[in-house]
């Protein structure tokens, strides 16, 4: 089990470092669009323009920021041990599906199986903290038991 966990934690930290490279490209397209632009457009059009790219700027250095968030939220839990209840770095096992707890990273597909990369902030992560084998809980109507944590 710790070996699908491992992989697990790879697969995420793949997603996040794609985000990261991705963000950072975007910031630096950003920023280059914006030293080019000249002062050679007139008036609220310059301005309006400088404005569209100061807030793309923004926004792709919100997008890094996040993203590297994860990675340290990633960092924090690349050796979890084993714990009985589930916490930020388990695998749950449930007859619904089975949750890594770690990044937002949405399905991951590994030995022909899928898992949900969720966040212990999710809605379905908060309820998962704490719970333990053989425990039950509901989620969008679902009632789920969880068949193994590690």
């Amino acid at each position: 089990m710790q070996e699908l966990k491992a992989s697990l934690y790879q697969l995420c930290l793949k997603f996040i470092n794609e985000r990261i490279q991705t963000a950072e490209t975007a910031l630096q397209q950003a920023r280059e669009a914006s030293n080019d632009d000249t002062k050679s457009s007139a008036g609220d059009k310059y301005e309006t323009s400088r404005e569209m790219m100061q807030q793309d700027i923004d926004r792709n250095k919100r997008l890094l920021m996040d993203a590297e968030e994860n990675q340290k939220v990633l960092n924090s839990i690349k050796d979890v041990p084993y714990s009985q209840s589930a916490r930020n770095g388990s695998l749950v096992l449930t007859d619904q599906g089975s949750f890594y707890l770690s990044v937002s990273a949405g399905q991951l597909h590994l030995n022909d199986k899928t898992f949900f990369a969720i966040s212990a902030v999710s809605p379905i992560g908060k309820l998962l903290l704490g719970k333990q084998k053989g425990d039950k809980f509901d989620f969008n109507g679902k009632k789920f038991l969880i068949k193994e944590v590690a």
